[in-house]
């Protein structure tokens, strides 16, 4: 799961997911790691913990408009 927190990280760091943009859907991204949806469910909620993504509920996974990183 590490790799999977350090790519997802480096995609919100290098623009790919900007501030305030939604994530793709827990299926969607468990289809571009191949891994499980609760292994991303996982990697979600480590990265809502450290204030990097926000859920929105019945909206969503969004980037923190403002993060740390």
């Amino acid at each position: 799961m590490d790799e999977l927190l350090d790519d997802l990280l480096r995609k919100i760091k290098d623009g790919h997911y900007p501030p305030g943009s939604q994530l793709p859907s827990g299926r969607d991204l468990a289809d571009v790691y191949d891994v499980s949806q609760s292994t991303i469910s996982r990697a979600v909620a480590r990265l809502r913990e450290q204030g990097v993504l926000v859920g929105r509920p019945g909206r969503g996974v969004f980037v923190a408009e403002s993060t740390q990183r």
